[in-house]
């Protein structure tokens, strides 16, 4: 049988450790508790300088992206003006080619028409000569004074052939004397064709001017003489033929 004192001291025990046991926990668990505080401040510095180091990589590339993309832009038009400039070039050459092409055309053409211009020249000459020769007949105009010498004065005379200019005399002093001493003057000498030619002389005589004209029928093979005279301050005309040749 239990005694009452025992019972007491054992149920004053018992609520004494009841009492106990929240502050035994409490302490228990204060001390084991992590401090969370102190092991929390270093992860969020670390992820605030990876984070601001980041933006700043992104920042720095897209800064870079930026200068890729201007200088991207800047070479697409120095290639887009490079191209046009060979472009302008090209058709530049071009139109010098043509025109070149063209010019140098040209040139072999007038080239071409001179020599062709050449030639018909120098056959038509040839032909003109061999018909003169084949022809061999001879016109040959001269001219004389039959009077006392300082009596007749000339001071100039043109002859005409086929109404063609063809001799244009002015006479000195001295030409006068050697006319008026008996000197005969061939004012034309000339291949033609054998056939009637009019043979026209105007002289410039003492101070007046006269005409003669004569139709004159040039044989082949002889030579044809037509002798224009003056005398007595009148022109005189006379011709005639020499079949062997020049006198």
């Amino acid at each position: 049988m239990i005694r009452p004192r025992r019972v007491g001291l054992l149920l004053a025990a018992l609520a004494a450790a009841t009492a106990l046991a929240p502050a035994l926990s409490a302490q228990d668990t204060t001390r084991h508790t992590p401090d969370t505080t102190s092991s929390t401040l270093p992860s969020e510095r670390d992820y605030s300088a990876k984070r601001q180091a980041e933006m700043s990589d992104i920042k720095t590339a897209q800064r870079k992206l930026g200068e890729l993309r201007s200088e991207r832009i800047a070479l697409e038009s120095r290639v887009d003006s490079a191209a046009v400039k060979a472009t302008a070039k090209r058709a530049s050459e071009l139109l010098l080619s043509h025109e070149t092409t063209a010019l140098r055309s040209l040139d072999s053409m007038l080239t071409t028409s001179q020599e062709v211009l050449l030639a018909q020249r120098d056959r038509f000459l040839s032909l003109g000569e061999a018909v003169r020769r084949r022809a061999d007949a001879e016109l040959v105009v001269v001219v004389r004074v039959d009077s006392a010498p300082g009596m007749q004065h000339i001071e100039g005379l043109t002859v005409q052939v086929d109404s063609a200019p063809a001799a244009d005399r002015r006479y000195s002093d001295a030409a006068n004397e050697a006319l008026g001493a008996g000197a005969v003057d061939e004012v034309y000498h000339s291949n033609v064709l054998p056939s009637t030619h009019s043979v026209t002389l105007t002289i410039s005589l003492n101070g007046s001017s006269q005409t003669k004209a004569a139709s004159v029928d040039v044989p082949t093979g002889a030579v044809t003489y037509v002798q224009f005279t003056v005398h007595a301050g009148q022109l005189l005309l006379s011709t005639w033929i020499n079949r062997s040749g020049p006198q």
